[in-house]
């Protein structure tokens, strides 16, 4: 992850007040439990429903902060969700949303990407850099984004305002259509295009596999792109959004979060509801495996914090 941000950069996200990286403030209030929508799943196997939806209950019983989930399984149909029109700011999960974008525009011009942008998407999806973002999302401009996201559907998904891509709102019920683009044919990005993207975020580097793959067994190749972020309200974002193939399965998971007080504490809601997701849909024959990709062989690894982990979100100037 790239945390360096220009002085002139600061500067103007405390006058644009958008984006601005503060500590976490204590006065940020956790969702109230007794308001908090139930976790509602249904599935074609018999049991499975009722099963995930007490155990995504268990897993987030007792813990703060606001979360949303989302799961499809396509071998079984199964589907939960929980706020999945909720929206957050993205932090670097936009990411991946980027580079679909640009591999959109791409397929409309009938080009293949050049060393360039295959350069900077790598570092982008892979390290979650954020100059490489900001240089993909200046060419694209706002207009490509907006276009991509009519054209998938994803119609709750509002880029940042003065252009602050980390800002940019997202949901779960956009995010999994995101990840439904990414992993089955359709018209709007070619096979190529999603076989591109899929593998980037299968190589994502290990300090970052953490969140959704946990959990999964080695038999799952996994997908990963993760975002995590602190501002003044909400305390901590911290979101991980992944896709899973193998042992008879073919699902993807979102959760978002927010109104953490950590970064790690974030972390672990995710991974307790992974959790249970994966056991459910996945259940060990008799040892349970740690969450290793079957595409690196590198096993996910507990998010340590660093002494400055947050993602900066880079001013980027607009492009008309």
């Amino acid at each position: 992850m790239t945390h360096r941000i220009s002085r002139r950069a600061r500067v103007l996200a405390a006058s644009l007040g958008a984006g601005v990286i503060v500590p976490f403030a204590a006065a940020a209030a956790p969702a109230t439990a007794a308001t908090a929508p139930q976790v509602s799943c249904t599935s074609n196997k018999a049991g499975l429903a009722t099963k995930l939806q007490k155990d995504i209950t268990t897993a987030l019983k007792g813990r703060a902060g606001t979360v949303a989930v989302g799961l499809y399984d396509r071998t079984t149909k199964t589907t939960c969700t929980l706020r999945s029109s909720t929206a957050y700011d993205s932090a670097s999960v936009v990411k991946a949303t980027v580079l679909a974008t640009l591999l959109w525009d791409a397929k409309k011009h009938n080009r293949y990407l050049t060393s360039r942008e295959q350069t900077l998407a790598t570092a982008m999806i892979t390290k979650s850099d954020n100059n490489a973002t900001s240089t993909l999302w200046k060419q694209l401009g706002v207009t490509k984004v907006k276009g991509f996201l009519a054209a998938a559907g994803m119609t709750q998904t509002k880029p940042g305002a003065n252009n602050y891509w980390g800002l940019t709102q997202i949901t779960v019920r956009d995010e999994q259509k995101l990840l439904a683009l990414l992993t089955a044919k359709n018209s709007v990005l070619s096979d190529n295009a999603r076989a591109y993207e899929l593998k980037l975020m299968g190589k994502v580097i290990s300090s970052q596999r953490w969140g959704t793959p946990a959990g999964a067994p080695s038999s799952v190749a996994v997908h990963v792109k993760n975002g995590w972020l602190s501002r003044a309200t909400h305390g901590w974002r911290v979101h991980s959004v992944g896709t899973f193939n193998g042992a008879g399965h073919d699902y993807m998971i979102t959760v978002l979060t927010q109104d953490n007080s950590t970064m790690q504490y974030g972390v672990n809601t995710i991974q307790a509801v992974a959790k249970a997701i994966h056991k459910d849909l996945v259940p060990a024959p008799s040892t349970t495996s740690s969450a290793t990709s079957s595409t690196t062989g590198a096993s996910v690894q507990r998010y340590v914090p660093t002494s400055n982990p947050q993602e900066a979100i880079p001013a980027v100037p607009s492009v008309g």
